[in-house]
């Protein structure tokens, strides 16, 4: 049997493309070409942190001091979360120190396919994004029953 080691260094996604054994698992692919290092333009603005609330809750926080609630935009699509702001053009101040950035920022985040979106909020210069991990009733883990033998197998 002929085996390669993949790594993300040799990767070639025309490789596996018209691999039977690759079926449906084209859009991870592109999620990960998208992640890859050295092959996204985006950067560490505006910083951010996930916190787990609850079993299936997390909250999204973006520091984005300065923002109003217009110059934001939310957005999911095929399983990809972006946060985008717009800064409007501001009149013109005579700054000694501008330490507050305040720049246009696209952000954006994978989610897996059993995350939703819930809403957003925007306090005190923290926009906090509401996500809930929900799990269809066919993944969750359940118990199986074991036979005791007492039932008969019905053959053709």
């Amino acid at each position: 049997m002929n085996t390669r080691r993949v790594t993300t260094d040799n990767f070639n996604y025309k490789d596996f493309k018209y691999d039977p054994f690759f079926i449906g698992f084209d859009r991870m692919v592109d999620r990960l070409k998208e992640q890859t290092p050295g092959q996204t333009s985006q950067t560490n603005y505006p910083p951010y942190n996930i916190v787990k609330t609850e079993e299936n809750l997390y909250e999204l926080q973006l520091a984005i001091a300065g923002f109003k609630d217009d110059e934001l935009d939310i957005e999911v699509k095929d399983g990809i979360l972006k946060v985008e702001g717009k800064k409007q053009d501001e009149d013109e101040k005579n700054y000694i120190h501008k330490g507050i950035s305040a720049r246009s920022f696209r952000r954006t985040f994978t989610l897996s396919d059993t995350i939703v979106v819930k809403g957003a909020d925007l306090t005190d210069g923290i926009l906090t994004v509401e996500l809930e991990n929900v799990i269809p009733e066919e993944k969750k883990p359940r118990k199986i029953e074991i036979g005791r033998g007492d039932k008969q197998l019905l053959n053709g």
